[in-house]
């Protein structure tokens, strides 16, 4: 062992050993000599009181820390360590060393610990029950399919914080007013109660965020007072406060996603099956928490006797192809309301046409698939009358795919146009539309069509006819009444004349 320094660990760790082994045993087990082990035995040498004071190493920072780090840190207090250390690397690479990095960040985050900037503090909260409803919406990623087409959605979430009771629904479009009033309205009703303050982000269905005051959109101003609910938001850009919110939405994607991945299958048949889905799994949570919540319900303000609105409305005309366009959609609508100047009333799910004060149609709304900005929404009962009377018009129409209702009419129109003359096959599409509209015998006359295309070739229009809208002879009924013959003797009598 001789020329050896005895560290501080070998002591201990011969400290240790002496306690039940013998002086030698111990000390070769510590690595050291009997002599040192003599010594320790008579306090001769022990361990340091401390730590080192002096380097075991060059400092590889020792060129441009006092120079040129510490001044950056003085004059940006935003700026990373991986910003100064891009800042070495590239124009003082020559005192540098790149494999001080994890030492560059070391010494910064020490040097801010004893000479940075105040920070944010997080100010825990207590909230009483009842007092405090919070609302937000959140992207969900999971690839879920309706009918094998992607669905591209969000998640409203609502949370009454004292309990942790909570309510989703599914959200197709953005986060428009109609779907905030909608999911709020729906949530209050479900909690069976209204809390005294609702707390949001700055969600533009919500604010202006025009100015730095509370600067509430009318609707939202409607719908908070229609309520008795006082609306706040937080910070703009201080997500934490609204923590609340904001960590269970991830909890709550998370629980999503390990659902779907036990159900087997991110397929749906409708978009009202995969809303269920999601509800029934909110469900699951608010049943951990009924306790709470039942506490907290008995706080709620009491609802309204009625609903507020939950839709927006656009003043539009209907143009001369019979369409509207609402948010970046094309809907059809019937063509006897061309030129017609309508109100739209956009509900999150729906679209309601008002014409003179009379709800005059209900249509789907719809929204652009994923990577899409507009999309179309096409009916082609609503123009098939017009486009009996110019059937050529189909071929080269923008709405023609559209105007095909379903996969069979693709593949009759294909069918059509390879084997039929231009006009010929127009002629029979737009026929065969037209009669589908008449019979509502859409999917029967579209699978009769192509089952004997598939047998015996296409069938003729009349035969279509036929089958589907036969023509009925309605013989009229006639009932012959004989007069009374004394009848017509006093029509004589009364005339003068004599019958012999």
């Amino acid at each position: 062992m001789s020329g050896k320094r005895i560290t501080d660990q070998q002591i201990r760790l011969y400290m240790k050993h002496r306690s039940d082994r013998p002086q030698g045993v111990a000390a070769a087990k510590a690595g050291i000599s009997e002599r040192s082990a003599r010594r320790i035995d008579m306090k001769e040498l022990q361990p340091q009181l401390g730590q080192r004071t002096w380097r075991t190493r060059p400092d590889p920072l020792i060129d441009v820390w006092a120079s040129i780090v510490v001044p950056w840190l003085e004059r940006n207090e935003t700026i990373s360590s991986i910003g100064i250390f891009d800042y070495l690397c590239e124009y003082h690479g020559d005192c540098f060393d790149p494999r001080a990095r994890r030492t560059l960040e070391r010494r910064i985050r020490a040097w801010r610990q004893l000479h940075g900037p105040e920070q944010d503090v997080v100010f825990l909260q207590t909230h009483a029950p009842g007092d405090l409803g919070i609302a937000d919406f959140t992207v969900v990623n999971e690839p879920v399919t309706i009918c094998a087409q992607p669905l591209k959605h969000r998640l409203f979430h609502y949370r009454l914080v004292a309990s942790g009771w909570a309510y989703v629904q599914v959200v197709c479009g953005g986060e428009s007013f109609s779907a905030l009033s909608d999911g709020l309205q729906n949530a209050f009703w479900q909690s069976g109660g209204v809390p005294r303050q609702l707390r949001t982000d700055s969600l533009s269905a919500a604010y202006k965020n025009k100015a730095e005051h509370d600067d509430f959109t009318c609707q939202f101003e409607q719908l908070c007072q229609h309520y008795g609910v006082r609306a706040t938001r937080n910070n703009r850009g201080v997500a934490h406060e609204n923590g609340a919110i904001e960590s269970p939405n991830n909890h709550l994607k998370r629980q999503l996603h390990q659902a779907l991945v036990l159900r087997g299958s991110f397929e749906f048949d409708t978009l009202e099956a995969y809303n269920k889905f999601v509800q029934q799994l909110v469900a699951r949570r608010n049943r951990r928490v009924a306790t709470a919540w039942a506490d907290e319900r008995r706080q709620l303000r009491p609802l309204p006797s009625k609903r507020s609105v939950n839709y927006s409305e656009q003043r539009i005309r209907v143009t001369r192809s019979s369409t509207i366009e609402i948010r970046r959609i094309v809907y059809t609508v019937p063509s006897r309301l061309i030129g017609a100047r309508v109100t739209v009333r956009i509900y999150d799910t729906k679209l309601e046409i008002w014409c003179a004060n009379e709800c005059t149609l209900t249509l789907d709304r719809v929204f652009a698939p994923a990577g899409k900005t507009r999309a179309r929404s096409v009916d082609y009962r609503h123009v098939i009358e017009a486009l009996v009377k110019k059937p050529r018009a189909f071929r080269s129409s923008q709405l023609r795919d559209e105007l095909l209702p379903t996969h069979d009419y693709q593949t009759i129109w294909q069918h059509v146009d390879h084997r039929l003359s231009a006009d010929a096959a127009c002629q029979y599409i737009v026929r065969l539309l037209h009669l589908a509209k008449k019979t509502d015998h859409q999917d029967a006359i579209g699978r009769y069509v192509l089952d004997q295309v598939a047998l015996r070739g296409l069938p003729s229009l009349l035969s279509c006819e036929e089958r589907f809208a036969p023509k009925t002879r309605v013989m009229p009924k006639i009932t012959v009444r004989q007069h009374n013959l004394h009848d017509y003797n006093r029509l004589l009598q009364t005339t003068g004349v004599q019958h012999g």
